[in-house]
This record gives C-alpha cells, structure tokens and sequence, in this order.
C-alpha cells in the first residue's frame, strides 16, 4: 500500500513522501485496513522499529486536518515526550501547533488549548483531568503509548485509570493503543472496544542467542564465532567485533555500577577503532558535556569513556547528558551505550547488535530475581537499525555452560507473560479513589462500583475481589477528613479536593498535615532538616537505599541531633527503624543541597548521581509546595514563611542569605552567589549599585544588568553600562 494512495490531504502525504517513506510495512497496512484513518479505535501490538509511531501519526494527522480536533499523545516518560515532540515538530510544516507538556500538576495549563498535538507524561494528563480542562472535549484522537505498561505497578494504574475515564468522557474520540507484542493484547483490545492489529513481523530480521565461550548459538540453530580480544569479558570482544564490522551496539547491565564498568572496559577496546575524525568529534561532544552543568567525578569518567566512542547511560545522570549520549549514538559518533533497563523502556534507539549481560533484576526485600520474558524481548527489541542493517542479533552472555539451554527455552524461545491490572494496589486504589469522587465522576457507591468496573482492572477480574481494599480505602479517606459520606453518597471535603488537585498521595497528606500542625504549635524553631525529614516520611518521595556505611553515620548524626522531628522517631528494634534512617538519608541530603555544597561531594557522600539530586529537589520542591497548600487550608500561619523559604531554597540550592536576589528574574544560584561575594547582598545594594560594576562580576552581563536594574526599579540608559 503506498502513501500516495490514502485517504489523508494532500498536503499531509507530501510531507511523509518527502522523508522517504513511499509505501507501508505489513502491520502499518493492516491498521488501515481495520479502519486507523476511519476513526476507528485500535490496538497496535507489534515489536520494536515496525512503525507504530508512523501509524499514530497517519491517525493524527486526519484526525487534526481532516475532522478539525485535537490529538493528545500520552507517554510513561518524560524523556519520551521530549523525543516524541522533536519527532512531530516537522509537522509545524502544515500549520500543526506541537507542545509537551510534563511538569506542574497544580495547574490546568491554559496554553495547551491553543495547540493541536499536545505530548504529556500519564500523570500530566490524569492531573489535567483532576483540573476540569476544557479543552479536552476537541480531542478527536488519544494515543497511548507503551500502553503495554498498564503492568507496571507505578504508572499503570494511572495510565489505565486515565484511559477508562477518557473514554467514558470521550464515546465518540477514536483510541489507538500502542503496545509491545504481549500474550494478552486481545484483552486489552476488547477492554478499550478496539480492533487488534498484531504481527510478528519486523523490517529488520532479528536473530535472538545466547554466548558461551566464543560461540552465539541462535534460536534457529545457526551459530557464529565472536573473536578473542580479551581473556575475561566476553561483552568486550562482541563490541569489538560488532565495531570493527561497522556496526553500533547496546549492552544492557542490571546495576549503574555495572554499566558503568563495562562501558570503561569497551571503550579502552574499542578506541583504536575509531578514525581520526571521529575522534576529532567525539572530543567536541565531551566538551559540550562538560559544559552542562556543575562538573562532577561522575561526568569526567563519563567524558573520559565517551571520547573512547563509548558511554553508559542510568538514570544517576542528568537529563541533558543523557539527551546528549543518545544524540551521539544516534549520529554513529558513540558506538557502544551500556545502559541500565530502564533504555528498553524509553527512547528509540536501535543498534545492530543488542548484548544482555544478566537476566536477574535485584528487588529490595527479595533479593535477586529473573527478569521477565516480556523485560527481556523490549530488550532484545532493539538490536537492528532499519536503513542501516539487514539483520539485528540479540545476545545473551550465559556464565554457565548449563545456562545456555535455560536461557534459549525460556528466553529466545519464550513468549512474553499476561500483562495484569495494577490497580488493586492500596496505594493507587487511595489516590484514584480520591480524584474520581473530588472531581464528581463518582457520586455514591454504585458509581464507585462502576468506576472501577470500567477499569482494566475490572474487565480482568470480578470487582468483589477488591471489596475489602475499596471498604478499607473508602474508611482511611473518611477517618482523615478527605470524604464525607450521607448514605450511599459520596463526596469530597474542601481537604479531599485540594489533595486531589495537588496530585499527591492521599497519605502524604495525611503525613503533612500531622506533622505541619506539630510544627505549629511548637514554641521552638523547627529545623530544616525536620522540615525535609516529614517530607521524606511520605510514600510520594522515593527514599535513598542504605548502605552499611550510612546506617553507622546517621545513628552517629541522631547522637548529636537535639532539634526533634514532626513525626515520631521508632526505637532501634522498631522494624520501622530502617526506613526511618532511610528519609533521614533524603532529608540530610537536602539539608546539604540547601547548604550549597559541591554537587561531587553529594554524589559521594550520598552514593547517588546528578539524576537522582535532580529527582530528589523535584519531588521536595512540589511536596514543600504542597505542604504550603495544606499549611493554608488548616490555618497553619506560622509555618508558611518557613515553607515559602524552604521550597525557595530547594528550588535553587542556596543559602538563606541568597532568598532575596534569587527572587529577581534571570538570577540563579551561581549569579546569586556571585553577587553577594561581590558585596551586592540586598535588593537595596542593588538599586544604588552603578551599572559597571554589576558588568564587572562574573557571568552577570549587560542584558542581566538591565533586567536587574528594571526589576529593582532603577532603570538605566546603555551608556551606563560602558565599562572603562
């Protein structure tokens, strides 16, 4: 089937033509002929790189110019939407308005109305709706993406709460669902009233193995031999060989620790295969990274390895330096990226060859585990470039000899699992619960039972197995003040709504207002590191593991501590203790961000890396903010200077002493810093400041000094500025 032949404007098919794509694959076909450009709702399962998002796009694309609506493109990640925002920004070309939209939950986000395809995070959309946005109803098409990871127990329930309550708001929108080839796609596909579109089928041949001893045995009975480069890993002489032959690869270890090493192990194999132009690039690419942001140990080894043409990639690195790597691989600069699973999940990016270093995943609790086929097959996905290569191998690197048939049966041969509702979860029962009712899409008991019917939860399983959760969830939210009920009726208190709209854990709030009236009535000052240590006690900041070393140095930091906590301190053999000493960690390293020490000593201190500080100050910027919130509708007024101050100074980094010049636009934590050291420590130094001497210091130039003499009222005329 060509391009040229669809039922699409004109206009919409030169666009696609003119990227080089003329005809459809096999399942592209198969989607039109099941009605994609008809409006009909689909499910596309099929694997990696066979052109789900050119099937979405075709969708968007009538749906937008043809019936005149909205497309809203839901993903698990933030990485994701920015990837996907840069893929659609061509579409600009046909007067397309493109936004992402993944951060504020507080807010209904009033821009996005004016825009036709509008990107977001799962969560974004699901607060969007908590927020009553009008512009949903122009929606024509929602396309979920990865819709697969409804099994995740993190996002997936709100991914599948957020997909039942569209489609009961939108009968008439079409729904395309975009999943990874699982065993139960039909499920899914009935659940959502859709077609099924699966295939096997792949533009790149993939040929799965497992490595033992210099030979890659496949599923098809080949076999090939990997040359010896070095005595002990056998990932350095695949890499090697997948180089020399002009090829890229990924190698995906189970720890950061890991990928790390293995990513310093290939690069030092690999180097002498590079030529000098690559060599001449890869130079300006560690350049450029070392430039983002502050420099840390943990970029130096990173630019160290990538000017070797490899690199690893985790979530310990910051956004930017990640977006950087996958820039880079994708240009066939870097060679080798050994990352941690969490790539499979996220952005496209194919090699020709994938290597799997473990099939074991460590759980907190349980120990180590085996990965699950579907983990596995993401993985493997992967390996084949379309355009570049004929075929993609996945490797497994087996440490036994008696692992290699294992691994091949259950495997290279093995059919991912059934995915499973997550919903049932507590957590997440407590949270959707919640918003159904403060928002009004439940008013009584049989709304609730319909509500949750109407989930893939309650199209897998009989709604009478979660009676006692919902019974148990339904009592918390009314003990707490957060529901009230009248008979069957139901409905949210002012706290219950407000809870809901701040897109928090119903618990975490529960944890906030206890602790912030505490911290009301108490006569003597509440320390920052109390303040961060409620924060880090609720289930919506993801704590930091313990390590031996920490348990000794926080038991040694509450030895000296006087200052007293907002939530009660369990006693050593409380089974509490530990995670007790695990908010503690949090709440100690926000206390150091606040102090601004050196991003390296953190990462070392704290066993942690720029990522996880990024995640760590998001998260306790929005609940301090939300701690603000709840401080206000309880009439906490004592406490509110000290939050305002506090979620001020995570958001930047900075002492106290900075708070007043970082209030001033276009000023951060290093322009700050280097105007108080300059002796500019108040908005009233700043107003008698000359001109030229503001130019004078450091990264504060002309275009900053007229922003800070207008902001502080004292505007002044270019020729002030002229430095003698």
């Amino acid at each position: 089937m060509k391009i040229k032949d669809l039922d699409l404007p004109e206009e919409a098919k030169k666009l696609i033509i003119n990227r080089g794509i003329a005809s459809l694959y096999p399942p592209q076909v198969k989607a039109i002929k099941k009605g994609l450009l008809d409006g009909e709702n689909l499910v596309l399962a099929v694997p990696t790189a066979s052109g789900k998002t050119l099937v979405a796009e075709l969708a968007m694309l009538k749906a937008i110019l043809s019936r005149g609506g909205k497309a809203l493109y839901l993903v698990p990640l933030k990485a994701l939407a920015a990837e996907k925002f840069d893929d659609f920004q061509e579409f600009e070309e046909l007067g397309i308005k493109v936004i992402q939209s993944t951060g504020d939950f507080d807010s209904s986000d009033y821009r996005l109305a004016k825009y036709d395809i509008i990107i977001c995070t799962n969560e974004k959309v699901d607060s969007l709706l908590r927020h009553d946005v009008k512009w949903v109803k122009e929606v024509q098409i929602i396309v979920a993406d990865e819709v697969h990871l409804i099994d995740d127990s993190h996002r997936g329930p709100t991914l599948e709460v957020v997909l039942a309550r569209l489609k009961k708001m939108l009968p008439y929108t079409q729904i395309l669902a975009l999943s990874a080839t699982i065993f139960n796609a039909d499920e899914i596909a009935e659940w959502l009233d859709a077609e099924l579109v699966q295939s096997s089928w792949r533009p790149v041949k993939l040929s799965e193995g497992v490595y033992w001893n210099g030979i890659v045995g496949f599923s098809d009975g080949s076999t090939i031999p990997i040359p010896s480069v070095s005595t002990k890993h056998p990932e350095i002489d695949i890499a090697f060989d997948t180089i020399k032959n002009k090829g890229q690869l990924l190698v995906f270890a189970n720890t950061r620790r890991s990928s790390q090493s293995t990513a310093e192990r290939i690069s030092q194999a690999i180097s002498r295969l590079l030529t000098t132009e690559e060599r001449n690039q890869l130079q300006k690419l560690a350049d450029r990274m070392l430039n983002v942001g502050e420099k840390t140990s943990l970029v130096e080894r990173l630019v160290k390895i990538v000017r070797k043409g490899a690199s690893f990639h985790h979530a310990g690195l910051k956004p930017d330096h990640r977006k950087m790597i996958e820039s880079g691989f994708k240009e066939n600069l870097i060679k080798c990226v050994c990352a941690t699973p969490t790539l499979a999940a996220g952005v496209n990016l194919p090699a020709r060859r994938v290597v799997i270093m473990s099939l074991s995943r460590y759980e907190v609790g349980v120990g180590n585990q085996p990965i699950r086929v579907l983990e596995y097959k993401q993985q493997a996905g992967r390996a084949g470039r379309p355009k570049y290569d004929t075929e993609g191998e996945s490797i497994i690197i087996a440490k036994k000899a008696q692992d290699t048939r294992r691994f091949m049966e259950t495997y290279c041969l093995g059919e991912p699992e059934m995915i499973w509702s997550k919903l049932a979860n507590e957590s997440a029962l407590r949270t959707h619960i919640l918003a159904a009712i403060a928002i009004g899409y439940v008013t009584d008991l049989k709304d609730l039972a319909i509500f949750i019917k109407e989930t893939f939860f309650g199209h897998q399983n009989d709604i009478s197995t979660t009676e006692f959760q919902v019974k148990k969830v339904l009592k918390f939210l009314v003990d707490e003040g957060m529901l009230q009920t009248e008979g069957s009726e139901l409905s949210a208190t002012q706290f219950g709504r407000r809870v809901s709209q701040l897109y928090i854990d119903p618990l975490s709030a529960v944890v906030l207002r206890n602790g912030l009236k505490e911290a009301n009535q108490s006569e003597s000052l509440i320390s920052e590191v109390a303040y961060f240590h409620l924060i880090a006690a609720t289930p919506d900041l993801r704590n930091l593991y313990l390590r031996q070393k920490d348990q000794t140095e926080l038991q040694r930091f509450l030895t000296d501590y006087t200052e007293g906590f907002l939530i009660e301190t369990p006693e050593e053999w409380d089974p509490e203790y530990e995670y007790f000493l695990m908010t503690l960690k949090s709440a100690l390293l926000l206390q150091q961000w606040i102090q601004e020490k050196p991003e390296d000593a953190i990462i070392m201190r704290f066993n942690v890396g720029s990522g996880d500080i990024l995640y760590i100050t998001d998260n306790a910027k929005w609940l301090l903010y939300s701690a603000s919130e709840i401080g206000k509708l309880f009439n906490l007024t004592k406490i509110q200077k000290s939050l305002r101050e506090l979620h001020l100074r995570v958001s930047h980094g900075i002492k106290k002493e900075l708070v007043p010049l970082v209030k001033l636009k276009g000023i951060g934590r290093v322009r700050a810093r280097m105007l108080f050291n300059t002796g500019f420590k108040s908005i009233a130094s700043l107003r008698r400041a000359e001109p030229r001497e503001l130019a004078r210091i450091p990264t504060i130039g002309p275009e900053i000094v007229r922003s800070i003499k207008e902001q502080v009222g004292e505007p002044m005329f270019d020729q002030e500025l002229e430095v003698s």
